[in-house]
């Protein structure tokens, strides 16, 4: 297909010619990278084509004339650049997350864990768990010797660095996971108050259907949206009221189970509804009053003893803007600065969770039995191992890299 390849890391113009026909395909940029300086660690050709369909159609017919030439699996670049020592599994989850960024924080959280930050604090984790391991090992091979007082307080100070600092990485779980996969906002209250038409305001889209019939939302919608570079999840629910209709029964099931998952409740209210029964609105961390272009027009509402944050009006726009900086607030409050690598994922929070549940919380109840300590530690450094893939994690392996696109 090509006269010569060019000098390595260097970008050169070829005619990309057809091997049999010789015909020519397209005029290319050609970068050759050798061995093991490229993304994969192998030797690389990219060809930078004009990317109309014809001339893609054209390469790949072309290279399928070639022995031993396939197209690449879903993120397969990236695995042999993971078997190849170039990433971390962290670090190849990052590329993925990167790759799917959709608001500033998802891209600043991804870009720190590619760069390996997350990765090298594992790394530091799982080689100090080790070290300790080691010398438990020992005493297990040398039984009869005392155990001095200042190993085993070292070992114990070792042991609660190690906990410290788990128990810190932990805490981080919620945010990350929460940047990556979106700050759940669910919007609640009864039938008609116009939860829907706020959605479809807060998102400027008619995701949800808007109907004067109480009860029209059944099931729950979802629709994701940028809020100040945060990406949030605005979730439409069913009124709650009693009901002896099974579909809308369902559907109020869904709600409440939909606000015991979100980040934050938002309860909504409207001018001349009675109070939902088994509601405690205690538990909702905003108080907007909808429809307030009503106001004076019909009765007020039964619960307006309550000190509203906010009122609003879907159907005009009036105290949106408002609406959206309190959110703002509660989600910048919730998630804290962005930017920082760290837990993204749910396997990484339960991985260092079942690290942390081996490691002994005080050892020197336990040097007596020094077997079961460093099968406690082997547990834990496993755990850890699995974070950044140096065990044989097969299942978590395919699950990962099978999210990427084609060839990535």
């Amino acid at each position: 297909m090509l006269p010569t390849l060019p000098p390595a890391r260097q970008a050169k113009v070829f005619h990309v010619k057809h091997p049999q026909t010789q015909v020519t395909i397209d005029q290319a940029l050609v970068l050759y990278f050798c061995a093991p300086r490229s993304f994969t660690g192998e030797d690389c050709l990219e060809l930078h084509l004009h990317g109309s369909p014809a001339v893609l159609q054209a390469l790949f017919s072309a290279l399928e004339t070639l022995p031993n030439v396939r197209l690449a699996e879903p993120g397969e670049f990236t695995r042999r650049a993971f078997e190849n020592n170039k990433l971390d599994l962290t670090q190849a989850e990052a590329l993925a997350d990167l790759i799917a960024a959709e608001t500033e924080s998802q891209r600043q959280q991804a870009l720190s864990n590619l760069q390996g930050t997350f990765g090298e604090t594992i790394k530091g984790l799982r080689t100090d768990l080790v070290s300790i391991m080691a010398r438990v090992e020992a005493l297990v091979d040398f039984p009869d010797e005392d155990i001095p007082k200042s190993v085993e307080d070292e070992l114990e100070d070792k042991l609660q660095n190690l906990r410290r600092s788990i128990h810190t990485l932990l805490k981080t779980a919620e945010q990350g996971i929460a940047i990556r996969d979106g700050f759940r906002i669910a919007i609640l209250g009864e039938p008609n108050v116009g939860k829907s038409s706020l959605l479809n305001a807060l998102a400027n889209k008619d995701a949800a259907i808007v109907t004067a019939q109480a009860g029209t939302t059944r099931d729950i919608i979802e629709v994701h949206a940028n809020l100040a570079g945060y990406p949030v999840i605005l979730v439409d629910t069913a009124g709650l009221r009693e009901t002896e209709d099974v579909i809308e029964a369902e559907g109020i099931k869904r709600a409440r189970k939909a606000a015991n998952t979100a980040h934050l409740k938002l309860w909504l209210d409207a001018p001349g509804q009675q109070a939902a029964p088994n509601v405690s609105r205690e538990t909702f961390d905003l108080y907007v009053l909808n429809k307030c272009d009503l106001i004076g027009t019909i009765s007020e509402p039964a619960s307006e003893n309550i000190d509203y944050d906010l009122r609003v009006s879907a159907k005009t726009g009036q105290g949106l803007d408002d609406l959206r900086k309190a959110l703002v607030f509660h989600v910048k409050h919730r998630l804290g600065q962005t930017g920082q690598g760290g837990v993204t994922r749910e396997r990484h929070r339960l991985a260092l969770q079942r690290a942390l549940e081996h490691v002994p919380r005080d050892i020197s109840l336990r040097l007596d039995m020094p077997e079961l300590v460093g099968e406690d530690l082997r547990q834990a450094v496993r755990a850890l191992g699995e974070i950044i893939g140096t065990v044989d994690v097969e299942d978590i392996l395919d699950d990962v890299f099978s999210s990427f696109c084609i060839g990535k």
